[in-house]
């Protein structure tokens, strides 16, 4: 069941259902927004929308949560079974659903962000306040 966030955005948003469509759609998305096209790296997607009139996205996976490590930079995510978030050009901001782990502690990231000035640099800010950079490289397809 979509969370009452999802359901107040469900009006005028293109919405698929299945991975494969969801997964091609969150890339294409990603990509449009010039960020990194592996940044969710999901799996079994049940559902995926994107209502541009809000720029409000979500994705919802049949699992409870996932956890992905990226190997390049040796950083461990959480992705909860749904994830929602509002985009705009370079920006995921307000983001539910995902954490990182920092040395035993699982931080909430609200926003991530790649600077025009620095195209190949992705900032991820979580829900402290602290923030971290990283080689936008480290969240390609496949890494």
């Amino acid at each position: 069941m979509a969370s009452q966030a999802i359901q107040s955005h469900r009006a005028g948003a293109e919405i698929v259902n299945g991975d494969a469509i969801c997964r091609k759609k969150s890339i294409e998305l990603l990509g449009e927004l010039g960020l990194p096209k592996g940044l969710l790296p999901l799996e079994d997607i049940e559902e995926f929308g994107y209502n541009r009139d809000t720029g409000f996205m979500w994705m919802v996976q049949r699992k409870k949560k996932i956890e992905h490590t990226f190997k390049k930079i040796k950083q461990t995510v959480s992705y909860a079974g749904e994830i929602t978030a509002f985009v705009e050009k370079g920006k995921l901001k307000k983001i539910a659903g995902v954490k990182t782990k920092e040395l035993m502690l699982w931080l909430s990231v609200v926003e991530v962000y790649v600077a025009e000035a620095s195209p190949e640099k992705v900032t991820f800010k979580t829900g402290t306040g602290l923030s971290d950079t990283f080689d936008a490289t480290a969240f390609a397809l496949g890494e």
